[in-house]
């Protein structure tokens, strides 16, 4: 009498260490994207490679380094900067305001020009220089 063995082949796949491996794989992306950080990098600002030109009518909003301010080359004392800025630009909300300041003026300092266009809901753009 002759005994059979079974010689059926089963193909099976080790999928415990998968889990690891993926956990790994997660942890080491993670780890990744939060070193990639975009603020990090240092800027010199106000020059860019690139500047939009545009044809468009728009208000000028100059700052010296002595901190005066002129609108379309009047000058303007900062107290009355808001009044004069929303009388220049009447009832049309949606022109655009060119904001010219030195690139060694305090953050600050543009900061509080800023602020007038977000309050008054304003279009502002900063002004650069091709680098």
């Amino acid at each position: 009498m002759s005994i059979k063995r079974k010689r059926r082949f089963h193909a099976e796949v080790a999928t415990s260490s998968l889990s690891d491996i993926m956990f790994f794989l997660l942890l080491f992306f993670l780890i990744i994207s939060t070193l990639a950080n975009p603020n990090v990098i240092k800027m010199t600002l106000p020059k860019a490679k690139s500047n939009e030109k545009t044809n468009k009518q728009l208000i000028s909003l100059s700052v010296t380094e002595d901190k005066k301010f002129y609108i379309d080359k009047e000058p303007v004392d900062f107290e009355n900067l808001e009044t004069s800025l929303m009388t220049k630009i009447g009832a049309d909300k949606d022109q655009t305001v060119v904001v010219r300041i030195p690139f060694n003026l305090q953050v600050q300092d543009l900061v509080d020009v800023l602020q007038i266009g977000v309050k008054n809901n304003l279009k502002f753009v900063i002004a650069t220089s091709p680098k």
